[in-house]
């Protein structure tokens, strides 16, 4: 669920000062763990990670693995987002009533593009292997630079470029070999998770815009993006005849397949408070790397559960991945950290030109 893992956003209240403090109750999954030390409170949270979201993996390659999905994956998609509001709609009930803060206008923007990534990540598994679509959404780091530059006009220091180019050359190479192994890859799906990706890009940023400019709540973010990707989803549903086809589809086995749809969106959304909670507790730097972990151990799972070839190539290729990873995280510890060697290879490059280009200018002087 590529659009929820962008929305991250800690919730606090003001003190006497009018500056913003972590609140002193920590809840996961309407649970409070406040109680608890810091070692249980992060093991919970990790344990909630791992187990909703493997799960969500599974539900997901399950349903999407079906050749005769493709056609009706919309649909699809469409129960998956109502499932996902009303859940957004009953917790906001059981803890504070949505308030609306960011305009109309934002969220319509907003749920194009959730409905965007999260419809064309669901397809492309219907062209690709789950652990490549996984691959590709590990990924979105460099979409994410590319689009917060141009929307949010930021700068990037040495590592994050480093981290971008292999992440190039290990999703390159790890997409070579689902082509050479997997017997239904289609070329179309590496166009579509790369389409999902773009919108997911945009995505973050607008979320994070509007979330620091209107001061507005995860819930708040979800719900309305949701609730009006929906209704997208209804009109081209209901225009395009997938509507018809898709509850056609899923009269043929209809408590399996709806089962797996809420199991699918459940788990996702339980999944996304359980990091919302570990964000608030360890920092996103934590998070990041259990759900990184997670998603390694996701492809691994996958290549147990559901019978796909495999080659050696996976395993390198997917390292340098992880690899890019550890190395976009580092650097926001050290955003100017650029190694030793090229700096005194630089400066060596920089003397021979200046003594050059004096030479030159003396010459021309005389």
């Amino acid at each position: 669920m590529t659009s929820k893992e962008t929305v991250i956003s800690i919730n606090g209240t003001k003190n006497g000062n009018g500056r913003e403090s972590q609140a002193a109750t920590v809840n996961i999954l309407c649970l409070d763990i406040t109680k608890y030390s810091l070692a249980v409170q992060f093991t919970l949270c990790c344990f909630f990670v791992f187990i909703f979201y493997l799960a969500y993996g599974y539900f997901l390659e399950l349903i999407f693995s079906d050749p005769d999905v493709a056609p009706v994956s919309l649909y699809i998609t469409f129960i998956q987002f109502l499932i996902t509001m009303s859940l957004s709609h009953v917790e906001s009930a059981i803890r504070n009533p949505i308030k609306r803060k960011v305009p109309l206008r934002t969220y319509a923007i907003l749920a194009a593009l959730t409905l965007g990534t999260m419809s064309l990540s669901n397809l492309a598994l219907s062209y690709l292997n789950y652990p490549t679509q996984l691959i590709f959404k590990s990924c979105k780091l460099i979409p994410v630079m590319i689009g917060s530059i141009i929307i949010l006009g930021k700068r990037y220091g040495f590592l994050d470029y480093v981290a971008a180019i292999v992440m190039c050359v290990g999703l390159t190479m790890f997409t070579l070999a689902d082509s050479k192994t997997s017997p239904n890859f289609d070329f179309v799906g590496v166009i579509v998770i790369s389409l999902a990706l773009l919108c997911d890009a945009i995505i973050g940023n607008v979320q994070e815009k509007a979330m620091k400019q209107f001061q507005a709540t995860n819930n708040e973010v979800v719900f309305y993006s949701y609730a009006i990707a929906s209704i997208y989803l209804l009109v081209i549903t209901g225009v395009s005849g997938i509507l018809k086809n898709g509850f056609i589809y899923c009269s043929i086995e209809p408590m399996t397949i709806y089962s797996n749809i809420f199991l699918l969106s459940l788990c996702g959304y339980m999944g996304l408070q359980a990091v919302l909670t570990l964000v608030r507790i360890c920092g996103a730097t934590v998070a990041v790397t259990v759900t990184t972990m997670r998603k390694a151990l996701s492809i691994v799972i996958s290549f147990l559960l559901f019978s796909k070839p495999f080659v050696f190539q996976y395993v390198w290729s997917g390292m340098l991945v992880v690899l890019a990873i550890y190395l976009n995280h580092y650097s926001k510890k050290h955003p100017n950290y650029v190694p030793r060697a090229l700096i005194v290879f630089w400066r060596y490059v920089q003397s021979i030109y200046d003594s050059e280009y004096s030479e030159n200018v003396s010459i021309k002087t005389t």
